[in-house]
């Protein structure tokens, strides 16, 4: 019999409904491996006793809900009565909600079982997590190493099982960045796919809510979780293609495949492709070719890109409620971004709004000709923890974007996207690709996936 956390959540849920497994059973288990692997910075708050107090309520009545029973954690940008939630920031270092977020609600509603709050970067804004209020996420294959961010709890508890499958947010590669340094399964959903976390919920449309598993069909499983979390939302909503762990399931057939490693940051940053990346890019088109589908390199030559989006991103952390003395507590690069973004003009603003629906158009146009597009996942190995200290703003966030150039581009996009690894470097670290869909295209990405999956083997 396999330990509890190396079951995958399919396996869980099933067992649970069986009645194989307790809500209990699962949450002590999970609860006795975040104590014992705290140092991997995974968790920035865990409710133990509110969690058992929950399992056993959900035992003591009938099983219901899509995840009744099964182990969960909101990242810290997600409020929970009662729960410190502390945005990963020393100005929120006290902060308790009085009220519930759409997302801690709905996930109680689906049966869930909170054990407490991931880990994020200080309210999300950078892709390592290492905030100054706690310790940093590590990469579990390699502790010296950060786990990317900002949902870098997230990915560590479930590449270090500590959770089965997280639930993360994705605003410029946030769930994709920290599954691929740690080697774990992260979807971010097309712009509208979900109700709660849709990426409609702020004007530059760029967050989604989106799973963290270990396999593609963990990911699609709670990706059907998220899609019936509540009445859809929009009317602009994506059509519906589920459900996905039927389509992760699926044989993909032959599908056209685009493949390229160029980014829309290489004309003003320093992009380079390290030798794991080619490989694992390089190896995933070959099977993807052996497989029987059609890959081609797709012509993609975008321009203008990196002014529009720090504009976005500048912009985004203006809308942070900071007073004046919050600044005084924030880490630097929030601080040069907040003020970055408040300086910004309406027509500052309005332009960056426009350029990035232009350049939406122009990249759904430009992979027209595809079921999916490859990228590599990520430009580099996984950067040391304190790899970002020490630098001016500027150059912090060229040092991310020289990390992570291929993730940003598909949020301003608003499509689909899928990490996972492939291949594993020298020293055994799984190294990861980026599988982009059309609009709406999550189930052709999951069974892409899933194909990929089988033709690794296990890592």
């Amino acid at each position: 019999m396999p330990a509890l956390h190396d079951l995958s959540l399919l396996a869980q849920v099933e067992g649970l409904r069986r009645g194989e497994l307790s809500p209990t059973e699962l949450a002590d288990h999970y609860l006795d491996r975040i104590r014992r692997f705290a140092d991997l910075g995974a968790f920035a708050e865990v409710t133990r006793s509110a969690a058992l107090e929950r399992a056993a309520v959900l035992e003591s009545g009938a099983s219901g809900g899509p995840l009744w029973g099964v182990p969960s954690a909101e990242k810290d940008l997600v409020a929970r009565t009662g729960v410190a939630t502390r945005y990963g920031s020393r100005a929120r270092a006290d902060l308790v909600p009085v009220a519930s977020d759409p997302l801690a609600e709905a996930m109680d509603a689906a049966g869930a079982v909170s054990l407490g709050k991931t880990s994020t970067s200080e309210f999300g804004l950078t892709g390592f997590t290492e905030p100054l209020i706690h310790s940093p996420a590590r990469d579990p294959w390699r502790t010296s190493a950060g786990a990317g961010g900002s949902s870098g709890g997230a990915a560590v508890a479930v590449a270090a099982g500590l959770l089965p499958a997280a639930i993360g947010s994705d605003g410029g590669g946030s769930i994709r960045i920290p599954s691929a340094t740690v080697g774990v399964v992260g979807l971010k959903p097309s712009r509208g796919r979900l109700p709660i976390g849709s990426g409609f919920d702020s004007p530059d449309g760029l967050a989604v809510n989106g799973p963290i598993a270990r396999t593609a069909a963990d990911a699609a499983l709670l990706l059907d979780a998220l899609v019936g979390l509540a009445p859809l939302s929009y009317a602009t909503a994506p059509p519906g293609t589920g459900p996905f762990l039927a389509a992760a399931r699926r044989e993909p057939g032959s599908l056209r495949v685009g493949i390229t490693t160029e980014s829309p940051w290489d004309d003003d940053e320093d992009i380079v492709l390290d030798a794991d990346a080619r490989t694992a890019f390089d190896t995933a088109a070959t099977w993807l070719a052996d497989a029987g589908h059609g890959v081609t390199d797709a012509e993609w030559h975008p321009v203008g890109y990196a002014s529009l989006f720090r504009v976005l991103w500048r912009a985004s952390a203006a809308r942070i409620p900071l007073s004046d003395e919050d600044m005084t507590l924030v880490e630097p690069l929030t601080a040069w971004l907040v003020r970055e973004g408040r300086a910004l003009s309406a027509v500052d603003l309005l332009g960056g709004l426009s350029a990035a629906r232009a350049f939406e158009r122009r990249t759904i146009a430009d992979f027209a000709a595809f079921d999916a597009v490859l990228t590599p996942a990520l430009a580099q190995s996984p950067r040391p923890v304190g790899w970002y200290a020490g630098h001016d703003p500027e150059r912090t966030f060229a040092m991310q974007v020289e990390y992570a150039p291929y993730s940003s581009f598909v949020n301003v996009a608003g499509l689909p996207a899928l990490t996972l690894p492939v291949t594993t470097d020298a020293a055994g670290h799984p190294v990861s690709v980026q599988l982009i869909g059309r609009p709406g295209g999550e189930a052709t990405l999951l069974a892409l996936a899933t194909q990929l999956e089988g033709l690794r083997g296990p890592l």
